[in-house]
């Protein structure tokens, strides 16, 4: 898995749990990073962890002492069965980290797994107001392929979503 110096990505472990719980929901209660508007329990988070496996599996991005700095998974981008090949990303990190290239790493490390797994594509649904984001994508490789107009509601807003694709 890809490292630079000081920051580590390996599989998520339950002992994760709580501080990916306070990366995502600080994003669900003061962004819209997520469309969530509910934040997670602990165990909530315990059983998103555990839920996930194989091409699935969440990782995490860690610092020389084993802080937890960000994470990021893949998921199924729809349900039917023409739609298997395409998988979708989710990517946070921690605000304090925010331009220290932990989501590229991130990013950059659910790509190859995406692809060692024989998936086609990934996408990334990104709130279209969000251009951190949406750069780290593009460096990454990925391309906006379209706009959703007003999808969303957070925030007293409607939000729309930027969809990025990779061919893999």
């Amino acid at each position: 898995m890809p490292t630079r110096p000081g920051v580590t990505i390996r599989l998520a472990t339950i002992g994760d749990a709580d501080r990916i719980m306070a990366i995502y929901n600080h994003e669900v209660l003061t962004s819209t990073a997520t469309f969530d508007l509910v934040p997670r329990s602990l165990a909530d988070q315990e059983a998103w962890i555990t839920e996930r496996s194989g091409a699935f599996a969440a990782l995490v991005a860690v610092d020389e002492a084993g802080a937890v700095l960000g994470f990021g998974s893949l998921s199924p981008y729809k349900e039917r069965a023409a739609y298997r090949t395409s998988v979708e990303d989710s990517v946070y990190v921690d605000r304090a980290c925010h331009g220290q290239g932990v989501g590229k790493l991130l990013v950059t490390e659910l790509v190859s797994v995406a692809q060692l797994s024989g998936f086609h594509t990934v996408f990334a649904r990104i709130e279209a107001g969000g251009t951190a984001s949406r750069g780290l994508h593009a460096a990454c490789g990925f391309e906006l392929v379209g706009i959703e107009r007003e999808v969303g509601r957070k925030f007293h807003r409607w939000l729309d979503v930027a969809i990025m694709q990779k061919l893999l």
